[in-house]
């Protein structure tokens, strides 16, 4: 109940300064809508037609209501469409790109990180921490383009962009899980290691269990539980980390909606979508405190 009244306090704030950010702004947002060459008649005309004539607090209070009741609508008269309804067609995409990235971090950590601690100390452990340094290194905007050069133009396996089937997803998922897997990897070689040294593996080894069973079946078992928190942390962070990846594969989610809606200059759009891709983080992040709670034991206790 702490953690949710925390995350309900942290997202009161987030409301208020995703809200507020226009004001926080250099200049006028008329003239950046309109450009400086419009007339004065036209300024008051869209002012009022955004509704930034009113005082903070009555535009504070318009947005939170039409957004929560899903009559928000884009900032750019005459054709005003609603918001909601194009947040909740790209959301999807987003997701499901995000969790399709993570199921690939995952699967390429996993072994990687096993594999050089249980080689700690040997050729393989240095090969496979510095494949793990060479992909956080590797920046997305440069392996997203590298990928369709290789893959689509070249040996025409994977499609060059879209959403169409799976086949779409394989590129981006990959360029956005390389960077986390990486990650991953290095932290679960030093989990997995600092969990060998435990009493515990002592004891194992001591019964006569072999070394393989006395990795899998006790020490990584406990070594995973800090991943845990790790894993939703950065799910949270692939939600709004995934703008620059759908771009170059147009991928038709929340990152490419946000960039449309900056060069379009359309605020609601834009304060809408990052106040969901905040709510999505903070609700992860609540998920994964108390799903740790739950697979922990110790921290049960301790509350």
């Amino acid at each position: 109940m702490r953690r949710l009244f925390s995350t309900l306090l942290s997202g009161v704030g987030a409301l208020l300064l995703v809200s507020l950010f226009l004001h926080l702004v250099p200049g006028d947002p008329i003239d950046v809508m309109l450009g400086e060459q419009a007339t004065q008649v036209d300024r008051e005309a869209l002012r009022r037609a955004v509704g930034l004539d009113e005082p903070i607090p009555v535009q504070l209070w318009h947005f939170t209501r039409d957004l929560f009741t899903g009559e928000l609508r884009t900032s750019l008269p005459p054709f005003q469409k609603k918001v909601m309804p194009a947040i909740g067609a790209a959301l999807p995409f987003t997701l499901v790109l995000a969790l399709a990235a993570l199921g690939v971090a995952v699967v390429l950590a996993l072994p990687l990180g096993v594999l050089a601690a249980s080689r700690q100390g040997t050729w393989v452990d240095a090969a496979a921490m510095s494949a793990a340094v060479a992909g956080v290194a590797l920046p997305r905007f440069w392996l997203g383009p590298v990928l369709l050069l290789v893959f689509s133009l070249r040996l025409d396996w994977l499609p060059v962009s879209g959403a169409g089937s799976w086949r779409h997803l394989v590129l981006p998922a990959f360029t956005l899980g390389t960077a986390l897997a990486a990650f991953l990897a290095r932290m679960t070689r030093a989990s997995l290691l600092e969990a060998l040294r435990e009493d515990y593996v002592t004891v194992a080894r001591a019964q006569g269990l072999s070394a393989r069973r006395v990795l899998w079946r006790h020490a990584l078992r406990n070594a995973l539980l800090p991943l845990l928190t790790v894993l939703g942390l950065e799910l949270g962070a692939l939600l709004g980390g995934a703008i620059v990846t759908e771009k170059v594969f147009a991928w038709p989610g929340m990152g490419t909606l946000l960039l449309s809606a900056i060069e379009r200059r359309d605020y609601n759009t834009v304060r809408a979508t990052v106040l969901v891709f905040t709510g999505c983080f903070l609700l992860v992040n609540a998920l994964t405190d108390m799903a740790y709670t739950l697979a922990d034991p110790r921290l049960r206790r301790r509350a």
